[in-house]
């Protein structure tokens, strides 16, 4: 028999949401195991550090930006769509300075510089920005525009990692017990309701374990961007564990699945977004829908898991914001200074994922003298690509179109009515932006393939939004009857949230930040309840064994 470990609170996966449901059951009281297949960290510590939050936290202020959680709510229910209840997100957006302020709390720094061009991350001299659409069409015509990524302060993509690793330091502050290398692969239930994990764990005095360590070191970073070339010693650090884990067994009053999503799962990816089958999976191999998985069969409806954010973002630098996108009938795809996964979206679902970017030379050396002071050095590799051998030049349109594949009388169409709206005053027929609609006009011309397939060099990266239904209240994980499934919560991906139905850089991560802590505030209520009520019938045993032990006395007299 497996060793059995008790605990009021176990969370599976040890990401954001993780954290959060950690610190947050253990202020309020709970015992907390929490059980990561790695070292903790997951997506989040590999994401860019960006928490969208507004209503009017502090840096908001400090750049001299108002905002108000009623505009922050205007903005929001057009991302949302109907992934949460109309409560749920006016929770999310009157939660939202708080939850800068409690990150505060837990470690984290944030900043209040602002940069004054368009851009999908800042340098680092920038640490908040406008990181979603608020400027753009047809978002800016229901709420105010403001900046709302707000960037943990740290050196280049380190800014994901220096987050979590704040939650995380917190949590162990708390008294929070975390296991590596720990897999879950059933949940114990009893009764209807969830008690309990069954998981496989690498002991980290066993033989493989120093190995494992280093692989996976190796491999992180490198395996969010380019999955395909570690392939090899992902393989090799799944045999290690396979061959050193040992069975365990845990139990509790509830359990929180905050596992991730599925993008590495290409099996669930064609089943539920096949037009998605080609993008470039962001995150970690972790991220294979597991704990979606527990929580089915478990009973836990899912939703939304046909929804894939596909990021293709043009800038920086902000120029390449200036020319048209067009499919290969030559048709815009959209306005260019949407969020580069609005963008994405349109080009996969509408023009299969196959479009260009088209310039002419004004807007083509203005990018190129922006690269050096927009751009980190993940994007100057991108961009240099671009720059050199990664674009089509002619000097006609239909020369142009020719050597990319479009439609030219499609192309010709598309840029001569955007130069005639600029011209007259109109305006860009597709609304972009006038400060970024500059005329595609003097020759020569440029173009380079935005296409999901484009170059592994400029890839589409993208992950799922869908999971497990959740009550908006407590994160109980809900039945398809609408029924709640006892002890058993879903948080970050694992669950539909308020990024569920679009997503904008940072929103993911709010949305792990908001769901965990609703998880573990909830799990310890209702221990606290459950143990309330133990006391309360403590008290009715121990007032019935007085009357019957008065009883034996009068009867022996």
């Amino acid at each position: 028999m497996p060793e059995v470990q008790q605990f009021d609170v176990i969370v599976v996966g040890y990401g954001d949401a993780g954290a959060a449901a950690a610190i947050e059951a253990a202020d309020n009281g709970a015992r907390v195991l929490v059980l990561d297949r790695s070292y903790g960290g997951g997506a989040s510590a590999l994401s860019g550090g960006v928490v969208y939050a507004g209503g009017g936290t502090r840096q908001q202020r400090e750049a001299g930006y108002e905002d108000t959680v009623e505009n922050l709510y205007n903005y929001l229910r057009q991302e949302a769509g109907n992934s949460v209840d109309d409560s749920t997100l006016r929770r999310f957006c009157a939660q939202s300075p708080g939850t800068i302020t409690w990150l505060e709390q837990q470690g984290v720094v944030f900043g209040s510089s602002v940069p004054s061009y368009k851009t999908s991350y800042p340098t680092d001299q920038h640490y908040l920005y406008f990181s979603g659409n608020e400027k753009a069409y047809p978002y800016n015509l229901t709420a105010e525009p403001a900046p709302r990524g707000h960037r943990a302060v740290a050196k280049g993509l380190a800014s994901g990692k220096v987050l979590w690793s704040a939650l995380a330091a917190a949590a162990r502050r708390k008294g929070v017990v975390f296991v590596p290398l720990a897999q879950v692969s059933d949940l114990i239930v009893e009764d209807g309701g969830v008690v309990g994990v069954r998981y496989r764990v690498l002991g980290q005095d066993h033989a493989n374990a120093a190995e494992h360590a280093r692989l996976t070191r190796l491999t992180g970073k490198l395996g969010n961007w380019a999955p395909g070339l570690v392939k090899g010693p992902v393989a090799k650090i799944k045999s290690l564990w396979e061959n050193g884990a040992e069975e365990k067994e845990a139990r509790a009053t509830a359990v929180v699945l905050a596992a991730g999503g599925f993008i590495y799962n290409q099996e669930w990816v064609q089943r539920y977004a096949p037009e998605f089958t080609g993008i470039s999976p962001l995150g970690t191999p972790a991220d294979d829908g597991s704990g979606i998985q527990l929580g089915m069969d478990a009973g836990g409806a899912t939703a939304k898991m046909g929804n894939v954010t596909a990021w293709r973002f043009l800038s920086p630098p902000s120029a390449f914001i200036e020319g048209v996108t067009v499919g290969l009938n030559g048709r815009r795809i959209k306005n260019e200074d949407l969020y580069g996964a609005t963008h994405g979206n349109v080009l996969m679902r509408e023009f299969g994922g196959k479009g260009w970017a088209v310039y002419d030379s004004v807007s083509w050396k203005k990018a190129r003298g922006q690269v050096r002071s927009q751009t980190q050095i993940f994007q100057k590799l991108q961009v240099a690509f671009l720059l050199t051998v990664g674009h089509k030049k002619a000097d006609t349109l239909a020369e142009l179109a020719m050597k990319i594949g479009v439609d030219a009388s499609g192309l010709q169409q598309t840029v001569e009515a955007y130069n005639q709206g600029i011209a007259s005053g109109a305006g860009d027929p597709a609304h972009k932006a006038p400060e970024l609609s500059v005329p595609v006009g003097k020759a020569p011309f440029y173009a380079y393939d935005i296409s999901v397939d484009a170059s592994p060099f400029y890839p589409i990266p993208g992950l799922t939004l869908g999971g497990l239904v959740v009550d908006g209240e407590s994160g109980l994980v809900k039945r398809q009857d609408g029924t709640l499934i006892p002890g058993l919560y879903a948080a970050g991906r694992n669950a539909v949230g308020v990024c569920s139905n679009s997503y904008v850089s940072g929103l993911s991560l709010a949305d792990c930040i908001f769901s965990g802590r609703r998880a573990g505030q909830h799990a310890a209520a209702r221990l606290k309840a459950a143990l309330a009520e133990d006391t309360a019938s403590g008290r009715e045993d121990l007032q019935g064994g007085q009357i019957l032990t008065d009883a034996a006395d009068e009867s022996m007299a």
